[in-house]
């Protein structure tokens, strides 16, 4: 039952348009098939059986004249009689035998004219509708010779038929290029709102979308725009705060360091400067968060220059990093919040390694940035921990290398401020790896 409805489901449309057009298109076929059967069995039918039996009776009332007025010299007045009120060609075969043959039939017009000469002639019999492309050829054996007529297939056959199915093909085709043309049209809206939430998600501007369309897809729209603004009103005031605080803590946290550096060397002095110090380092990553992904707007990036800016940046400060990237990438980034991103994972990994490496390209839909180190790693179970905000590894990761806690938090809130997301997993080689996966 789950293989039927997989491949159900693979074969139907995925997209609002397509499955809209099969709502409206299969009734549409199923009506043309059942209007197209009835017609054939009743009105096909019997339009062709009717058709058949008025020449099979014009052939059987030349037979009754030629029998009731013998003789030659009423032949000719009894074909001309036929040609001109009946629109038969007919002529006298004297002496000739038909072969003994059964008349054969193989579409509905001969089949249908087979049925009427037996049932009103009665006589033996046989049909040619070869020889002649537009006539028809019936003989049949008369006491004196063969009886030859030819009638047009016209009389026949109905035109209606053609009529009938260039209707249905031509209304069905007209009737689906308006519902294409209608239905695009109300698919639109639909797809701009989720091209506008894409964007939105992904940190891009949507100032020039408004709502549009049906009133559903109307009150969506509108549903979308205040969420946008609302979360927007968010960030900026959690950015504002952010920034107030810091500003104002650090007044007091420099003039505690002024009164620190002047009470000279007594006991606890000491622990109380490497105190200060973690403060002000965390008051500076709040800065720096509250000025870059607060205000910052989103911009066509050079991101392959951009990595080598924040490679060469750790290299002066004595790490080694190498970088490799597959081309030239470029996308709508809020550039130095991502590269204070991409610095803070280099910095963080040299921490506790030596070599780092980052390598980046294009996969799919996306842009993938992978950093190793070789490092001690992260326990598995605690990969998700570490994006919290001042929460620190107190075994595998030194306490005392000065870091905040707020690093790998604030790096996770700026990638997914752009659509993307990040991940860590084991390095090949041993330590640890930070998978970046930013939308295109």
């Amino acid at each position: 039952m789950g293989r039927i409805k997989d491949t159900i489901k693979g074969i139907l449309p995925r997209s609002l348009l397509g499955r809209s057009l099969m709502i409206i298109v299969t009734p549409l076929v199923l009506l043309q098939v059942i209007s197209g059967t009835i017609f054939y069995e009743s009105h096909w039918d019997k339009v062709t059986q009717r058709l058949a039996e008025g020449v099979a009776g014009d052939v059987s009332a030349t037979i009754t004249l030629l029998r009731q007025f013998p003789g030659a010299e009423n032949r000719e007045w009894i074909f001309g009689v036929v040609a001109k009120d009946m629109a038969l060609s007919a002529r006298m075969l004297d002496d000739e035998i038909l072969p003994n043959e059964p008349p054969r039939g193989s579409g509905l017009m001969e089949t249908m004219l087979i049925e009427a000469l037996r049932e009103r002639v009665k006589r033996p019999f046989q049909i040619d509708t070869v020889s002649l492309d537009r006539y028809v050829l019936i003989r049949v054996q008369l006491s004196d010779g063969v009886l030859e007529t030819i009638v047009s297939r016209k009389r026949l056959f109905s035109s209606t038929t053609y009529v009938f199915v260039l209707w249905m093909i031509g209304s069905s085709l007209i009737l689906f290029g308006v519902a294409t043309i209608f239905m695009r049209n109300q698919v639109k809206p639909i797809r701009r709102l989720a091209i506008a939430a894409d964007n939105f998600g992904k940190g891009r501007e949507v100032a020039a979308f408004k709502p549009e369309g049906a009133k559903e897809v109307r009150q969506a729209a509108s549903a979308f725009l205040a969420m946008r603004d609302r979360i927007l009103r968010q960030i900026n005031q959690r950015t504002e705060m952010l920034a107030g605080v810091s500003h104002d803590l650090r007044t007091p946290l420099t003039r505690m360091r002024l009164q620190l550096e002047m009470a000279g060397s007594l006991d606890g002095i000491d622990d109380m400067k490497t105190d200060v110090g973690e403060m002000e380092h965390m008051l500076e990553s709040y800065l720096a968060f509250a000025r870059g992904e607060g205000t910052e707007e989103p911009k066509p990036t050079n991101l392959t220059a951009l990595l080598n800016e924040a490679a060469s940046q750790s290299r002066r400060k004595g790490g080694a990093v190498d970088l490799h990237c597959e081309g030239q990438m470029a996308l709508p980034l809020r550039p130095n919040a991502l590269k204070r991103a991409i610095v803070n994972l280099i910095e963080n990994a040299l921490r506790y390694a030596e070599h780092v490496a980052v390598r980046a390209g294009r996969r799919g839909d996306a842009i993938e940035i992978i950093i190793d180190d070789d490092g001690p790693g992260i326990p598995a179970d605690k990969r998700e921990e570490v994006f919290k905000p001042f929460f620190r590894l107190e075994g595998s990761r030194n306490p005392g290398t000065g870091g905040s806690g707020l690093g790998l938090a604030i790096t996770r809130d700026i990638i997914r401020g752009h659509g993307g997301d990040i991940e860590l997993d084991d390095a090949p080689g041993g330590g640890l790896r930070a998978r970046i996966r930013l939308p295109l």
